[in-house]
């Protein structure tokens, strides 16, 4: 079989029912949970059941974390130069390369984003494990000099051991590579739980785990619930380091657990996220990057410019152009290459996302565009919210402060710089911003004033495997992306050399 032509419909299921059955991947098998028990995707744009995976518990976690840590200390990997493992991580990215449409459409059905991004996605997500094979050994370590007569030093850096990964459901495969390529160029062996609501794209990268040839157990994926399998995943003894991306309750809750045996961990958290228009800025322009910021995929990502702050003197005229492009936003199957805004993720998500519509009506915010469940016969029975703009919106209400993330804009006003800034860093968050100006003395100034991870000048929703990723306040720990991020799945090990051992007293400090 080449790699054009990898199947990954079903990863070696059956149809059961009507609906395509997966199984897991756990030591290089493809697998059914221990207890037997199932649970199924539904697809939001149609809002039916299209898909049956394994509902895995601590028993399957036990099984995939022993089968990772194996792979980690025996075994072909355990023995394998950095260069090789490199070179592994090329041959997946040509894998995946070659299969980038199979994996869209596995996204597509389960999670509802438009394919035309998704599959911008995928071609896009080689890059991670080319970028990450080449820098696996490229990690060096150094000798030091030190201030002790004699004695040599040097710092190596050397691989932590089994990873927990949990990753999203919203951009499940870019996300999880952020977490993977890093973990497996540094040498770990990485076990994942994928949300149970975007399973089956995770299931078709690990069929083409196994086709670029990795050694059984280096990655396993366990599929199901949070508590089921997500917390017996980060509290398991052999596990050193977790990797989550979602919701800041999940990342609390994750952050206790692994505190109980000081695992490393990294959490991606949520945003409320400030896209700030100053007077000067090119309005043509910036509408698009707000439209980019918002209401791209739905609104469904941690760094969505859900907080619109435009300067008092171009409020109307800004807001009239916005209002106008986005009555013309297409809504509808996500597979189709004319449709500009698909449905939300899941059910749960629908009915939280018109809850805050509500909330924002009840605080007194004016719904100038949308404010309710679509009704379009394009929509059909699919999870679809219109595009909703509040004005009038206060930087105290909820809407404003909570993440709703849905493709809701909240817009704030503002008439000097100064009070920009305290608007945007207002917020317990601290994810991403964005700054529109011709200024060439803002576009330096205010980044620097902006408590965020990331901060786009001119643009907006721009990732890079090159640039460093990730959130302060409650936005999370640690960084994704760039050469910096290997180093999170590294252990520094300092060590001490005496050529010629002579100790004149044992009971103090050398």
């Amino acid at each position: 079989m080449t790699m054009s032509q990898v199947n990954l419909d079903g990863v070696h299921g059956q149809e059961t029912a009507g609906l395509e059955t997966f199984r897991m991947f756990i030591d290089g098998e493809w697998c059914e949970a221990i207890s037997g028990r199932w649970f199924e995707s539904k697809n939001p744009y149609t809002g039916a059941a299209w898909a049956r995976l394994p509902r895995a518990d601590a028993r399957d976690v036990e099984a995939a974390v022993t089968a990772a840590h194996n792979a980690f200390v025996s075994g072909p990997w355990a023995t394998m130069t950095a260069s090789d493992r490199g070179l592994l991580l090329y041959r997946l990215a040509d894998v995946i390369a070659a299969n980038a449409e199979k994996l869209a459409d596995l996204e597509v059905r389960d999670n509802g984003k438009l394919r035309v991004e998704m599959l911008g996605q995928m071609r896009y997500l080689p890059r991670w494990f080319q970028y990450y094979g080449g820098l696996a050994d490229k990690i060096e370590g150094h000798v030091t000099p030190i201030d002790k007569k004699g004695m040599f030093h040097y710092i190596s850096y050397e691989p932590i051991g089994v990873v927990g990964a949990i990753t999203p459901w919203n951009s499940p495969l870019l996300l999880t590579a952020w977490k993977l390529a890093p973990a497996l160029a540094a040498g770990n062996t990485v076990v994942v739980k994928p949300s149970e609501f975007a399973t089956a794209s995770m299931l078709g990268l690990a069929k083409l785990f196994e086709e670029a040839g990795f050694p059984k157990g280096v990655l396993n994926i366990v599929t199901g619930f949070g508590q089921e399998a997500g917390e017996p995943l980060v509290e398991h003894p052999l596990v050193r380091r977790v990797a989550f991306t979602g919701g800041n309750l999940g990342g609390r809750r994750i952050a206790e657990l692994a505190s109980k045996d000081f695992k490393r961990v990294s959490l991606e958290l949520g945003g409320k996220s400030p896209n700030i228009v100053f007077e000067d800025a090119d309005i043509d322009a910036a509408v698009k990057g707000v439209i980019s910021g918002v209401f791209a995929a739905s609104g469904q990502t941690c760094m969505a410019g859900s907080r619109l702050l435009l300067q008092s003197s171009i409020y109307d005229e800004f807001m009239h152009r916005l209002v106008e492009r986005m009555k013309s936003a297409r809504l509808g199957d996500p597979g189709s290459s004319d449709t500009d805004v698909g449905p939300v993720a899941t059910e749960q998500q629908l009915d939280k996302v018109l809850h805050y519509i509500e909330v924002a009506k009840s605080e007194g915010a004016s719904c100038v565009l949308g404010g309710k469940r679509s009704s379009r016969p394009e929509c059909g029975n699919g999870w679809f919210v219109e595009p909703t703009i509040f004005a009038d919106v206060k930087n105290d209400m909820r809407i404003a402060r909570e993440e709703v993330f849905g493709p809701i804009l909240c817009v704030i006003r503002f008439d000097t710089d100064d009070e920009a800034i305290a608007i945007a860093n207002d917020t317990s968050f601290g994810l991403a911003a964005g700054v529109w100006t011709r200024d060439l003395a803002r576009s330096v100034s205010i980044p620097r004033r902006l408590q965020a991870g990331t901060v786009w000048v001119n643009a907006y929703r721009v990732v890079s495997y090159l640039a460093p990723f990730g959130g302060i306040k409650k936005s999370g720990i640690g960084r994704e992306n760039g050469a910096e991020a290997i180093y999170e799945y590294l252990e520094t090990k300092s060590v001490f050399v005496n050529p010629t051992p002579n100790i004149s007293n044992p009971f103090t400090l050398q």
